[in-house]
């Protein structure tokens, strides 16, 4: 890649069918500065990241903004890590009210950070494990849509995102390529878990040429499991 990320970025976005403003852009700029500079100090990814492969990771997280039912979408990130895809789809969708699920104390602490760096409103940071936080009445069905990148294997992501699935919502699942064994494994999950699943997207990501498996579960009936 010649030219600088956050000019590639605004192209990618572009094929991707979101118009990234300035400010946006310089955001994504301020984001990726704390990624760099926190990930000397925990492991947000890998240590030898550069600033390709932290593009990629935007490209990757900005692929599921054309599948989100509404821009005012209340939506759930699971197992958000270092803010993939949350903080990108926030950045580009600043009409959604976000929330990033974190169980590490240290990657939780710098979702926090870059919320108030980046003053994102209407985004927040959960620290918990999704297994505890089902105990809280609260977040029972309480999202339109809950999300992962590559976080959980399928038939777990279905289970626990189903609890936080509002009735009628929908659960996206980021993935890789080869996921029929993975989409097999996870049947009787979605079954289980009052999901059907909606449509399988053959994604192929822009100036990366990457390949990418989005699903889409749609919540069909009252979560029951707890």
């Amino acid at each position: 890649m010649q030219e600088s990320w956050p000019r590639l970025l605004a192209q990618t976005a572009s094929g991707l069918g979101i118009a990234l403003k300035e400010q946006q852009v310089d955001l994504f700029i301020r984001y990726h500065q704390e990624l760099i500079a926190w990930n000397k100090k925990i492991n947000l990814f890998s240590r030898t990241a550069s600033d390709d492969s932290i593009l990629k990771h935007f490209i990757d997280s900005l692929s599921a903004a054309a599948f989100l039912p509404l821009k005012e979408s209340t939506v759930l990130d699971m197992g958000s890590g270092g803010g993939f895809p949350g903080i990108p789809l926030k950045i580009a969708v600043e009409t959604l009210k976000i929330s990033l699920l974190e169980a590490s104390r240290k990657k939780a602490s710098f979702l926090k950070h870059v919320i108030r760096t980046l003053q994102l409103t209407g985004a927040a940071v959960i620290h918990n494990r999704a297994e505890k936080l089902m105990v809280d009445e609260a977040y029972r069905e309480s999202f339109d849509v809950v999300i992962s990148k590559a976080a959980f294997k399928l038939s777990q992501f279905l289970s626990l995102g189903a609890f936080f699935l509002a009735p009628g919502g929908i659960l996206i699942a980021m993935k890789g390529v080869e996921i029929s064994e993975e989409m097999k494994e996870a049947e009787s999950a979605a079954v289980e878990a009052g999901l059907s699943l909606s449509a399988s997207h053959a994604v192929t990501l822009p100036i990366t040429g990457d390949q990418r498996t989005i699903l889409i579960y749609k919540k069909t009936r009252n979560y029951s499991g707890v």
